[in-house]
């Protein structure tokens, strides 16, 4: 079965080995028929601490890394990019 994978943003980076990211979801309500914004911050894994505040990234399905951590960034991504252009 193929990992999800999501992408958002990152919001906070402060904790080490971890980032936590913001994905947003559309979907069309099912009575008002109206395009609903929901979001929700999941906790990854980012071995390198590569991944800043406010950049786009991608975070795969893993193993769990700890109580919370059950995502981790993708490696070659947004992330991976940014650091060569730094």
């Amino acid at each position: 079965m193929p990992k999800r994978v999501l992408q958002g943003v990152v919001v906070s980076d402060k904790q080490d080995k971890t980032v936590v990211v913001k994905v947003e979801r559309r979907f069309t309500h099912p009575v008002m028929k109206k395009t609903v914004r929901r979001s929700k911050n999941y906790h990854a894994h980012d071995e390198n601490n590569v991944a800043k505040v406010g950049q786009l990234v991608f975070i795969e399905e893993s193993r769990p890394y700890s109580k919370l951590k059950t995502w981790k960034l993708v490696e070659g991504g947004a992330a991976e990019a940014a650091t060569v252009e730094a």
